[in-house]
């Protein structure tokens, strides 16, 4: 029997995430703002929610595009309020847009989200060795760093548990379970 993190054993989505895209580490700027503005749609929410709304966010955010998100306007975000494929909630879609100009921005700055992101984590992912869930925390001190930049930046809905959650989606921490069989391929994809 493979041994999987108990919180993927929900349901048939959660298992094939977990199996192929949690925790393998991301460079791909559009990728990073999709899971970005995915982590901040989940606030208050289950993962199970926003994975089964995934294809919605996809279609009415244009793929993912920073450079389309970021020039929605007022009838942009009314439509979406109005789309029941997404998370309908007012300041979440906002913040997705005001999220995309600022994501432009360092995207300038730094001539690449992903430089100026994996910079948090000096451009090598964590690898932990939790032994239980109980283990994994909510936020680290890494996130909170995170969360204080991105903010100081203009993002939104960019708390320190939705910025640890980001840096465990994108693979920029290993926080497969250590009997998980995924804690070794995904070690295995960290450079060095």
């Amino acid at each position: 029997m493979i041994r999987r993190c108990d919180w993927c054993e929900g349901s048939d989505a959660y298992r094939a995430y977990h199996d192929s895209e949690w925790g393998v580490p991301l460079h791909d700027d559009r990728q990073l703002f999709e899971f970005l503005t995915l982590e901040g749609a989940q606030a208050g929410l289950s993962w199970s929610t926003i994975l089964h709304k995934r294809e919605g966010y996809r279609r009415l955010y244009e793929g993912f595009q920073p450079e389309r998100v970021a020039a929605f306007e007022r009838a942009d975000i009314e439509r979406l309020l109005q789309d029941p494929a997404i998370v309908r909630h007012r300041l979440k879609i906002e913040a997705s847009v005001t999220n995309a100009r600022a994501f432009l921005e360092l995207q300038a700055r730094y001539g690449s989200f992903d430089r100026y992101i994996w910079d948090f984590v000096d451009g090598t992912p964590q690898q932990n060795r939790w032994r239980s869930l109980a283990d994994v925390p909510a936020q680290t001190p890494t996130a909170q760093a995170m969360s204080k930049a991105l903010k100081k930046a203009g993002f939104r809905f960019v708390g320190p548990t939705i910025c640890y959650a980001f840096m465990q989606a994108t693979g920029m921490v290993n926080d497969h379970l250590h009997d998980c069989f995924r804690h070794p391929e995904v070690a295995a994809l960290a450079p060095g």
